[in-house]
């Protein structure tokens, strides 16, 4: 059985990279049957790069150049609504796929009905194509343990906590798109996405490597470096100002409202809103921890008692963090 995939791909100002990700397109052991390319006001030549490779291939390639800047969530909102076939791969301008991708997604979701969305682990590369040893999951500790939530169905418990699924690896069942749109500016479209289609069904996480992701100082979003020392930790959490906790507070609100206006289009709406109330909570109390460390702790203490650092925070990391460091 075959699936239709549409490449749903966005490209700024990409032109340096934007020849190889599209030759790794062009090479899968399975093409696309379409690549729709939407351009956010580009000015070195990606639409050229395009249009030329567009002439060579054999599958559809649509390229639209947007009338203004949207920004990175809106763009592949507008790629992904320009999709037709049944199954949604979103591609980065800068990465390179290793030629079985497609195939390999496109297994999930004929081997069982029930998944709604696949993403995979995948290669770090730097801006001169070398390999980083190291992996994308490792980068933001996507550990076995949380890997095996995901194999039970219990993707959302490890989603509350951090997100863990780069669009740039992902591919969707098209039909529900309409269930996660719009999506705000002020969100990042691989996490809004992947919450809500948790919230839909099963999201299966693929160990395999099937692409090389790259960093590179120019990216909008994308991996750390993987595990910084402890004293480069302890910088980032002292640079974590209240604005911060707010603004992700504020995008899980909006997470829970959708959920909550549009129930009956989500499986397991329920449980997904229980979890942003708690999140919302926790982080909540978190932000208006008191200034003074040793009135932190009856806060800290009773937050540690009711779970709260274990089911949406990162456990005794965010213990330490909030009591000797915020």
């Amino acid at each position: 059985m075959s699936l239709g995939i549409s490449v749903a791909m966005c490209t700024f100002n990409g032109a340096r990279f934007l020849n190889a990700q599209l030759e790794s397109i062009a090479a899968q052991d399975k093409p696309p049957d379409e690549l729709v390319v939407c351009d956010d006001g580009s000015s070195d030549g990606c639409g050229d790069i395009v249009k030329t490779f567009a002439r060579k291939i054999n599958f559809p390639v649509r390229f639209v150049e947007n009338e203004k800047n949207l920004g990175s969530t809106r763009n592949f909102e507008k790629a992904i609504s320009l999709c037709q076939c049944a199954i949604v791969a979103l591609a980065d301008q800068d990465d390179v796929w290793y030629k079985h991708k497609l195939a390999r997604l496109e297994k999930a979701f004929v081997d069982s009905s029930a998944i709604v969305a696949a993403f995979s682990d995948a290669d770090l590369i730097d801006d001169s194509s070398r390999l980083l040893n190291l992996r994308l999951w490792d980068s933001f500790s996507f550990d076995l343990a949380k890997q095996r939530q995901f194999a039970k169905g219990d993707a959302l418990a490890v989603l509350i906590k951090h997100p863990v699924v780069t669009g740039a690896t992902m591919a969707f069942r098209r039909e529900f798109f309409d269930r996660v749109s719009p999506i705000p500016a002020n969100q990042v479209h691989d996490r809004w996405i992947s919450f809500l289609l948790a919230a839909s069904g099963r999201i299966e996480s693929i160990s395999e490597r099937l692409m090389q992701y790259r960093r590179h100082e120019r990216q909008q979003v994308g991996p750390g470096p993987g595990p910084l020392p402890l004293s480069q930790r302890i910088v980032r959490a002292q640079s974590t100002s209240a604005d911060l906790w707010f603004e992700e507070i504020k995008q899980f609100q909006q997470l829970y409202e959708i959920l909550d206006e549009r129930a009956g289009n989500f499986s397991n709406a329920e449980s997904a809103k229980k979890k942003l109330q708690g999140k919302v909570s926790h982080l909540g109390r978190r932000a208006h921890l008191p200034r003074a460390r040793i009135a932190r702790i009856p806060n800290v203490l009773g937050e540690a008692i009711n779970g709260g650092y274990w089911l949406y925070s990162a456990g005794w990391k965010s213990i330490a963090k909030d009591l000797m460091i915020r």
